[in-house]
């Protein structure tokens, strides 16, 4: 089953790869990765999707409680959460295509029409992303594309704050 793992951790050298390095060494695999820094400077904020058992996950869990950089670790799944992850995708039109019905449709954003290729934006679940692309790919030729990997926030009170 897929997980998306939010973690906690000091902003220090070497944190991440001290997480990376324990995926590394037990043969688990990261999907994605996102880390950026949160309101508190002193920490950051890595989420992470990965696919396992719950048996599987809860060891992951375990481990990672046992890197010293960790502060608190949370397995977006098991709560409600909103699950978003960025596309940038770059296409070019096949001759006559037109895809503002697409772009409409998902709701993305043209970020550059120019002649040779067209630049869009989408923001949404990684489902929504993988359909866009599809149907984009329908029309155009796909010649690169960015995507952030998945992030989590909890809903409601569900909350994981670096305010320490």
């Amino acid at each position: 089953m897929r997980h998306i793992i939010s973690i906690l951790m000091q902003n220090e050298a070497g944190a991440l790869s001290r997480v990376a390095s324990m995926f590394s060494s037990r043969g688990y695999n990261i999907e994605s990765l996102s880390v950026a820094p949160t309101e508190n400077p002193q920490v950051s904020r890595l989420t992470m999707v990965t696919a396992g058992s719950n048996e599987v996950i809860d060891q992951i869990n375990k481990q990672l409680f046992k890197l010293v950089d960790v502060v608190k670790i949370t397995d977006m799944t098991m709560n409600e959460h909103f699950e978003r992850e960025l596309l940038l995708m770059k296409v070019r039109l096949q001759d006559g295509a037109n895809i503002s019905d697409i772009i409409s449709a998902a709701g993305a954003k043209v970020l550059d029409p120019s002649p040779e290729s067209y630049t869009v934006q989408l923001t949404g679940t990684g489902t929504q992303i993988d359909d866009f692309m599809q149907t984009l790919a329908s029309r155009s030729e796909v010649l690169a594309v960015v995507r952030s990997g998945s992030m989590a926030i909890g809903r409601g009170a569900n909350i994981l704050s670096a305010g320490l």
